[in-house]
């Protein structure tokens, strides 16, 4: 089943969010700090936008999301302002920081040139109980339906696996630097 996000969905959301991460292969091993992932990659979009985040849920329970900034500009924005000075408490930047942190406090921002024609972005995960059973593609459409130029996703490389979800939908390249970057024109 797919069904808009309940707050009580946090903590899944954070799990799923590390046991897909590393490119698909699970992030448990990379951080000391279980919630450091979620914070960067679902906790924003909850906040600041709940009504673009989607669950997928079977007998087990919650399996998969889906969620989306309508603005990546002014999400990034609000992170600037309102998100990243806590964590920048919570995680100080030390040498040798990981990734996440390092994102923390330098977070990257998307190429204005893209946004204009993609000012949207998503993510989403499933769990692989629940690949193979139509979740991915509609937690991804639920989402398209509430957005209304554009949107993008970045994609590693290596993970030739998303490129295939995110090209099956409809998505196609448009940038490929340190990540894929695919977009959808809507």
């Amino acid at each position: 089943m797919i069904r808009a996000y309940r707050p009580s969905d946090l903590d899944a959301l954070y799990d799923i969010c590390l046991d897909t991460g590393n490119g698909g292969q699970g992030a448990r091993h990379l951080f000391d700090d279980a919630r450091l992932m979620g914070h960067a990659y679902v906790g924003p979009y909850v906040a600041f936008e709940p009504d673009l985040v989607f669950v997928a849920e079977d007998d087990e329970g919650v399996c998969g999301y889906a969620l989306a900034a309508s603005d990546t500009e002014a999400f990034e924005d609000r992170c600037d302002r309102d998100w990243w000075p806590d964590l920048r408490v919570r995680y100080p930047l030390r040498p040798n920081a990981n990734r996440i942190v390092q994102q923390i406090h330098q977070p990257a921002r998307a190429d204005l040139m893209m946004i204009r024609d993609y000012p949207a972005h998503m993510h989403a995960n499933l769990l692989p109980r629940a690949k193979g059973k139509g979740f991915g593609g509609t937690l991804v459409r639920s989402v398209l339906e509430r957005l209304e130029k554009g949107v993008h996703v970045h994609v590693r490389h290596h993970n030739t696996h998303a490129i295939g979800f995110w090209e099956h939908i409809g998505f196609r390249v448009v940038d490929s630097a340190d990540k894929l970057v695919l977009g959808l024109r809507l």
